[in-house]
Parts: C-alpha cells; sequence; structure tokens
C-alpha cells in the first residue's frame, strides 16, 4: 500500500488549523499527518493540541518563528512515507479529491510533482500569477532530501527553491484547478496595511532565495531555453 504523508506547516492559524486538520483526517489514503507550529502567538499550539486527543497526528512546536521553509524541512525530515503533500494550514473545503489531483499524478509515475491552485480565491485562478508559489503540491520525498539545507533558510522562498530544484533537474511538473477549495489572501486575514508589509517581505524573501540559489536559477533557465528551442526545431 502507497505511504503518502500530509505536513502542514501553521503561523498563527487559531481560526482554521483546527478545521484543516479534521478534514484531512477523514482521507483515508493519507497515512500519517504532520503539523509544524512554527512558532505561533496565538491559540494554534493549544488548539493543536487539543486536536491531538482525538486525531492520530504527529505535532512538532518550534519555540519560536523559523519560517516557511525550516517548518517544512523539519516535517519533511521525520516523515515515514515515499510521496509527501503540502496543505496550507488557512484552506477550507479541503476535500479527499483534491487531495488525490494532487497526489495521483506523482503516485501513477505521470509526473514528478503537482501544484494545485484553489478556484475560490480573489484573485481568478485563471490568469493568478502567483499559482507557481501555491503551497499545495505534492511529490516524491526523495527528490526533496537533496535540497533540505537549502530549504531551511528559504522563509516564505520555499516554494521558489522548490520550483528551481525541479527545472534545473529537468522534472515533470504540472499544474491542477482544485475546484471550490478556498484559500483566502492576506489582505482577507487582516488589515490592509499590515497584509501589504507582509506581502513585500515575502517578496523580498522569494528574491533573496532565488539569488542565493543562483546554480539552480541558472541551471533552471538553461533547461528552459533548451526546452523551447527543441519544441520549435
Amino acid at each position: 500500500m502507497v505511504q503518502i504523508s500530509a505536513i502542514i506547516c501553521a503561523y498563527n492559524e487559531e481560526a482554521t488549523v483546527e478545521n484543516i486538520l479534521s478534514s484531512i483526517s477523514k482521507i483515508s489514503r493519507i497515512s500519517e499527518i504532520i503539523v509544524i507550529n512554527d512558532g505561533s502567538l496565538d491559540k494554534t499550539e493549544d488548539i493543536i493540541k487539543k486536536i491531538k486527543t482525538r486525531i492520530n497526528i504527529i505535532d512538532i512546536h518550534l519555540p519560536q518563528n523559523m519560517g516557511k521553509g525550516y517548518a517544512l524541512a523539519k516535517g519533511v525530515e521525520i516523515s515515514n512515507s515515499d510521496y509527501l503533500v503540502f496543505i496550507d494550514a488557512d484552506l477550507s473545503n479541503l476535500t479527499s479529491k483534491h487531495v488525490y489531483q494532487l497526489v495521483d499524478p506523482v503516485i501513477n509515475n505521470e509526473v514528478d510533482m503537482v501544484l494545485g491552485q484553489a478556484t475560490d480565491t480573489r484573485i481568478n485562478h485563471n490568469i493568478n500569477p502567483f499559482k507557481y508559489f501555491s503551497g499545495q503540491r505534492a511529490l516524491r520525498k526523495k527528490d526533496l532530501l537533496p535540497i533540505l539545507d537549502r530549504i531551511k533558510p528559504s522563509r516564505f522562498g520555499v516554494e521558489t527553491i522548490i520550483n528551481l530544484h525541479y527545472q534545473a533537474t529537468n522534472k515533470m511538473i504540472k499544474y491542477v484547478n482544485l475546484k471550490n477549495l478556498s484559500h483566502p489572501t492576506k489582505f482577507d486575514k487582516t488589515l490592509s496595511h499590515i497584509a501589504l508589509k507582509e506581502f513585500v517581505m515575502e517578496g523580498h524573501q522569494i528574491f533573496s532565495t532565488a539569488f542565493h540559489n543562483m546554480d539552480l536559477l541558472t541551471k533552471s533557465i538553461k533547461n528552459s531555453i533548451s526546452n523551447s528551442f527543441n519544441v520549435h526545431v
């Protein structure tokens, strides 16, 4: 039987973490649920510990915020499955169909990684320029192990470095629309000026990650040009 670990990183997600963990626990094909509380300042830790009394989860509580990259890498390190699915802690309406859309193409060796785009968002999912940074994705654990040390300091650049690694090594990536899945923007979750500040900070972390992994960026660009050339020849 295929083993699948669901990894959820949470930072100040007291409003949604119980719902998302409950939803994942109902998906029979998920072998283990790993949730990493990344030094939350709200009631996220208390809620996770309460959930653990009725749902079989592995929980890690970092004493301070280390960033999404570090939290995700810790989840990967302790996972016991060959296949991993990453789920954001602030989603709503997650179903087994969404998870299967992510994991099945990888398990069936159709592609190496699947990225999922929630359709219920403020930004039209058909033209969303941020879909490449989606936190909803499935892949093989073995493919991430070579870059775990790079992932740890990446913070919100974690999706960027994963994308660059896959593109640099010519791995196949697929994008899927996760119909009716709801994913709020920062502007939905907090005051506009705070959301804008966080948005700028995350953008800086993304560009910083790309800059500090120039070897992957260069290989990614070369492969993209080469593949484009081959298509047109």
